[in-house]
Order: structure tokens, then C-alpha cells, then sequence
């Protein structure tokens, strides 16, 4: 049963890492021209909290499946 929860809490960290990559570029492509160097706060844009949730539920699962 373990092994179901580490595939799952792999997937879930890919999903929230590609996920949140593209969400970054897209709100840097939109708030900054092509030449400018986002802020470091594009890290706290709100968009960004939704695939955060995802990367953490797939590192608690992962903490889980290794402990059981």
C-alpha cells in the first residue's frame, strides 16, 4: 500500500513543479518586458499559492509513504 502513496506523492511534486514553472513564465511574460529581470516577489503572487498546496501534499505524502 505504500508504494501507492509514493507514486502518487511523485507525481503530485512533477505536477506542482512543471505546473508552477509555467505559471511563473506566464506571469513574468505578463507583467515584465522580455529584456527585464522579474522581481523577486513574483515568488508571492497568489496564482503561485495553488500549486505550492500541491508540491506540499506531495512532499507530506512522500514523508508518509516512507515512514509506514
Amino acid at each position: 500500500m505504500e508504494w501507492i502513496l509514493g507514486f502518487t506523492a511523485i507525481a503530485l511534486l512533477i505536477i506542482g513543479l512543471v505546473g508552477q514553472a509555467f505559471e511563473m513564465r506566464k506571469i513574468r511574460l505578463a507583467t515584465y518586458r522580455d529584456d527585464e529581470l522579474a522581481s523577486s516577489n513574483i515568488f508571492l503572487n497568489k496564482k503561485n499559492f495553488k500549486w505550492y498546496a500541491i508540491i506540499g501534499t506531495g512532499m507530506i505524502l512522500w514523508y508518509v509513504s516512507e515512514r509506514i
